[in-house]
């Protein structure tokens, strides 16, 4: 089972995750579990393989949304944690700039703090999970163990 860092690819999610639809992206290979990150309105110093996008080696990480960590979670989050804000948070997410407003409703509530460990521990498990299906096993680098 090919190996990947959990790490690097953390910081792949987050990268494809941010910016507008297609301006970012990450991939690993499924040969060496190597990290790569493009991105259309940054110019990176990385330099990545010429086949990145078109050859079957390379696995498209998977973004936020795809892996329902954006407003699916933060509904779930109120359901599980602040059952009594459950109702607002479902209003916030049906305009713009919702995730902002949020955010300061947790914080004025004072759960914001609890809100960043539920999503880091949701997102961790939801790209072990991911790299289970893709044949990879997550783990750092260098640890005893690990390629």
């Amino acid at each position: 089972m090919v190996i990947v860092s959990l790490a690097e690819l953390l910081n792949a999610y987050e990268f494809a995750s941010s910016g507008t639809p297609y301006e970012n992206a990450a991939y690993v290979s499924a040969k060496t579990g190597a990290v790569y990150v493009t991105s259309s309105e940054v110019e990176l110093e990385e330099e990545v393989p010429e086949d990145l996008e078109t050859s079957a080696e390379y696995l498209a990480v998977p973004t936020k949304n795809e892996l329902d960590l954006g407003r699916i979670l933060a509904v779930r989050f109120a359901e599980q944690e602040v059952p009594e804000l459950c109702g607002e948070v479902a209003s916030i997410f049906g305009r713009k700039g919702a995730y902002g407003r949020f955010k300061q409703l947790l914080e004025s509530h004072r759960v914001l703090q609890r809100w960043f460990e539920f999503e880091a521990a949701e997102t961790e498990a939801a790209l072990r999970r991911w790299c289970g299906e893709n044949h990879f096993q997550a783990g750092e680098r260098g640890a005893p163990g690990v390629a």
